[in-house]
């Protein structure tokens, strides 16, 4: 008994002997070996900072650089770490006064004395090569690293888009994602793919002493992560198509949009008046961004996707393939034009370019024949033997699968879907369901209230010249290393035509240039069609749309100049020489029409003046309402032109816009 006590006594105190044991250890380890603790204990901070990620570089189609990251340098301050200190030295070297200066530090001490925020953002490097130097001299302060966006070409700004420091409402829809001083995408293709391209941010743990000075990372690192990078994109954009673009565009409003067939993929995007996005990085970009808010041309508006025209020309187009397969016509079917096409019983006349004769459809198309058009409308709504609202209904439901009065789904934020009155719109508007193709007779020939977006007009272009079907237009080829390119990008879409119906048209567009010496390239056959777009604002749109070559095509493209006239007069000349020179690599167009294109004389028109007679509201410039005459290209009597204003008015000013 007394031994069992004894031997478990001994067992008691072994424990307490050897735990006393241990413990000693570990306090010469910590004391005498680790200087950790005592490097700790003599350093004055345990900083944690924030390693930002580099944000995804994107490039074009063939491998050169859009966007891509260079250093910029954030100074930080911790308030309660201020000492007293020269603060006109720090001013002077980071080039603020000193009433700058006392509202960063007061921003600062409002957000937190303890935490550290941004004091004065992207420093250069060659201010911060000068700032380090004399560091150690602010105590509190402190400089932390991070990329800023540089655009090498400054091109495509609509569409690369920008970034911008996150706001509240950012940080709560992120579920606290982004905190206080990170940047988001805001617009382009920065917003459209912001996930991708942020990255994941790091932290380091690092030990400073009592002059500011770094003096290791805490644990030898073991707590501090990685950032990680964002994912590159491979955009479609050809560079050196959308440099050419923008330099044709120069000095003019409106747009090009050209797609590969046979992809979908946007070859170029371009959207003038533009601005350097160049602008939008920097200490001065909150400057700058004010000023290209309230520039008056309206530079941020991006006009491939987000004006909206009346399409003119190229809904003939879709109008004939739409009642060929209707069964409505065939390319044989033919109709005298004495001028003009006449309707409600003599009391309206649309009037046409030119006396055509009797035409057959490829004529009519080659010829732009308004008459044509008004005869083949009148037999989709009036001649079906059912009633002209369901007519109607079906012929508009047969546009809407060639992507019109709806989103294509490019990859950018923001795009709009244009205009195509529904059946009820007009029944509601003349107060029964009696009406017939003579009291919207505008829509024939793409007027009226009709409206679609540049983009839409090259996918049209895109479907003709694939015979049927399309690709959902989209600005990134594929994502990151391995080359991902997303599903509904790959996905045919068909638009309901058989393909033997695209042949009279494609020929009578094959016409169009044929017999246009000044936009005919040597070589090549491409199939086109110039417009000349109503505007209710003035001066009327030149527009041109095509592809080529005709056999397995390789370019669809839509030009858009506003305020400038005639299709063959700028937008067709500018669509011709892009198309050369992706198809070639040159330009064998002569020089006077270049230089009539290029020269430097601003085709900008200023915004109307308000003080004339009755409203319409424009799409196209992105505006609130102006007051203007209307200027119709259709002409009608008296009576006609007043009604078909009021209608446009109404139907703009509805509910169901």
């Amino acid at each position: 008994m007394n031994n069992s006590f004894f031997e478990r006594k001994y067992v008691v105190q072994g424990i307490f002997i050897i735990a006393a044991f241990l413990l000693a250890c570990r306090l010469f380890y910590l004391q005498i070996i680790d200087d950790s603790y005592i490097l700790s204990a003599n350093n004055n901070v345990l900083r944690k900072v924030v390693i930002y990620p580099a944000r995804g570089v994107i490039l074009d189609r063939n491998g050169k650089i859009l966007v891509q990251n260079e250093p910029v340098y954030d100074l930080m301050v911790t308030p309660r770490e201020v000492k007293p200190f020269d603060t006109l030295a720090l001013c002077e070297l980071i080039g603020i006064d000193k009433e700058g200066f006392d509202k960063r530090y007061q921003k600062a001490v409002n957000f937190s004395p303890y935490r550290a925020s941004i004091f004065e953002k992207q420093l250069s490097a060659q201010t911060y090569a000068r700032l380090q130097e004399k560091l150690f001299q602010f105590r509190g302060f402190y400089v932390q690293n991070r990329t800023v966006r540089s655009y090498p070409d400054s091109v495509a700004a609509q569409f690369l888009g920008y970034i911008n420091e996150v706001t509240e409402k950012d940080i709560e829809r992120s579920n606290n994602f982004y905190r206080p001083g990170d940047y988001i995408g805001v617009s382009g293709v920065e917003r459209a793919y912001e996930e991708l391209l942020r990255g994941q941010r790091g932290v380091q743990n690092l030990m400073v002493d009592a002059f500011n000075r770094p003096k290791g990372h805490f644990m030898d690192g073991k707590y501090d992560t990685l950032a990680v990078a964002g994912e590159g994109l491979v955009s479609s954009l050809d560079l050196e198509l959308q440099k050419l673009a923008e330099k044709f565009m120069k000095n003019k409003r409106g747009s090009v949009v050209a797609i590969e067939p046979s992809t979908g993929e946007i070859l170029a995007f371009a959207s003038t008046p533009s601005y350097d996005p160049n602008l939008m990085v920097g200490r001065e970009r909150g400057n700058n961004y004010m000023k290209l808010l309230n520039d008056p041309n309206k530079p941020m508006f991006i006009r491939p996707i987000q004006a909206q025209y009346p399409p003119g020309s190229v809904f003939k187009v879709v109008s004939a393939l739409v009642a060929q397969q209707a069964g409505m016509i065939d390319e044989h079917t033919r109709w005298n034009c004495p001028g003009g096409y006449s309707y409600g019983g003599g009391r309206g006349f649309m009037r046409c370019t030119h006396v055509h004769g009797t035409i057959d459809l490829p004529a009519a198309i080659q010829g732009s024949c308004n008459t044509y058009f008004g005869h083949v409308y009148a037999r989709m709504i009036d001649q079906r033997k059912m009633k002209s609202t369901k007519a109607y209904s079906l012929w508009r439901d047969a546009i809407m699968k060639f992507g019109v009065a709806q989103e294509l789904g490019v990859d950018l934020p923001n795009e709009k879907k244009g205009l195509l009155p529904t059946a009820d719109f007009y029944s509601k508007r003349y107060g029964n369901d009696k009406w017939g193709s003579g009291y919207n007779i505008s829509n024939s020939i793409g007027q009226g209230e009709v409206e679609i977006t540049t983009l839409q007009m090259a996918n049209i272009m895109a479907i003709v010249a694939n015979r049927g079907y399309y690709f959902r237009p989209h600005l990134i080829k594929s994502i990151g290393e391995k080359k991902v390119v997303k599903k509904e990008f790959v996905e045919k879409i068909p638009v309901g035509i058989d393909q033997k119906y695209f042949e009279p048209v494609i020929e009578g567009m094959s016409r169009v240039v044929k017999y246009n010496a000044n936009i005919r390239i040597p070589d090549i056959e491409m199939c086109g069609k110039t417009g000349t777009a109503q505007n209710p604002h003035g001066k009327h749109h030149s527009v041109f749309f095509a592809f080529a070559p005709r056999v397995n095509p390789k370019i669809a493209i839509a030009v858009f100049v506003e305020n400038v006239g005639y299709g063959a007069t700028y937008a067709a000349p500018i669509a011709s020489m892009m198309v050369e020179k992706y198809l070639k690599d040159t330009i064998s167009m002569s020089k006077a029409v270049q230089e009539r294109v290029l020269k430097e004389s601003n085709l900008i028109v200023p915004e109307p003046p308000k003080n004339t007679t009755e409203p319409v509201i424009s799409k196209a410039n992105g505006n609130k309402p102006q007051s203007r005459k209307r200027e119709s290209y259709v002409k009608h009597n008296e009576v006609a032109v007043i009604n078909e204003l009021k209608r446009h008015i109404e139907y703009k000013n509805s509910e169901g816009r």
